[in-house]
């Protein structure tokens, strides 16, 4: 079993190498708009989660608390997603992105409406970050729970939010939940 100083260490860098995938991961038009950050404190996300469970009534709060508890880093991963790329898909539900731009933004959790090709970028970012934080043997899990909490508490200012715990334990706190 590795020591929690030295499995700390071992996670903060798994954790800047994710964060270069997520960063130079493919995006629509070249165009930036990412939020990344990284966390090696989160008692306060993992309290809100439990306050949401019961404001919401979604025990799995509680749970995919517990799961950050047993980590030991946190990556932050959101996408701005207010400025369309101009391709007039309508993806988003709009005719145009004329028309998006236009559109009210309203928050409840996240902000919205996004435009599809910003929310696909933070699929393909996420994707990155975990799929070479498995390479290198660290357990992650996609979270929309620590997002949203993260995103509650101002901590993330994006207007959609992942977490993505991580761990570096003999069993991953993310499996048999």
């Amino acid at each position: 079993m590795l020591e929690e100083k030295i499995r700390k260490e071992v996670v903060e860098l798994a954790a800047k190498l994710m964060i270069a995938s997520a960063q130079t991961a493919p995006k629509s038009k070249g165009e930036d708009s990412l939020e990344v950050m990284y966390l090696s404190d989160f008692e306060e996300i993992a309290k809100k989660m439990e306050e949401l469970a019961e404001k919401t009534g979604d025990k799995n709060f509680v749970r995919d608390a517990n799961s950050l508890r047993k980590s030991d880093g946190l990556i932050l991963l959101g996408i701005y997603g207010e400025r369309s790329i101009g391709m007039n898909c309508g993806a988003c539900g709009f005719e145009s992105c004329k028309e998006f731009a236009k559109a009210e933004r309203k928050e409840v959790v996240f902000k919205g409406p996004s435009c599809a090709f910003k929310l696909l970028d933070l699929g393909i970012a996420i994707g990155s970050a975990v799929k070479l934080g498995a390479m290198i043997g660290v357990d992650s899990r996609v979270m929309y729970r620590i997002g949203a909490a993260a995103k509650l508490l101002g901590i993330s200012k994006a207007d959609v939010v992942m977490g993505i715990p991580l761990a570096s334990l003999s069993k991953s706190p993310f499996f048999d939940r």
